[in-house]
């Protein structure tokens, strides 16, 4: 049983980074997003950023590293895990970590509509080609 999920949207703040170990792979890759949180005193609006690291196995964290690129946005369902341990000096620390369970692609980021744009520039260059 899972005690907590959550669904995160964001933007990719750096590329997915894939990682293999002997026969498990999993791609690490933080999202971020911005929240507003009010107006400053001149009545401008003002934001916060978050950001959080997501941790996806196997073929799932596979497709995550080789289709998405930083800028892109994600849609993520991800389990939450808590990560508890005792220091050097014996003090209690608490973190947690988010593991993808599911994923969508969002929009596209700015490296991602550039390369779609480069591709579909070559496939009319090969099309003119074949015509002439």
């Amino acid at each position: 049983m899972n005690s907590f999920s959550i669904t995160a949207v964001g933007q990719l703040a750096k590329n997915p980074e894939l990682t293999v170990k002997g026969d498990v792979s999993y791609t690490r890759f933080c999202l971020v997003g911005n929240d507003y949180i009010g107006k400053d005193e001149s009545g401008n609006a003002r934001e916060t950023v978050t950001s959080l690291w997501f941790t996806a196995f196997d073929a799932l964290g596979e497709v995550i590293a080789k289709n998405a690129r930083k800028g892109d946005q994600l849609i993520v369902v991800a389990q939450v895990r808590s990560n508890n341990w005792t220091d050097r000096e014996g003090e209690k620390q608490y973190d947690h970590s988010y593991v993808v369970q599911s994923f969508r692609f969002g929009a596209p980021g700015k490296q991602k509509r550039e390369e779609l744009a480069a591709r579909r520039d070559e496939q009319r260059s090969e099309s003119a080609g074949v015509d002439a």
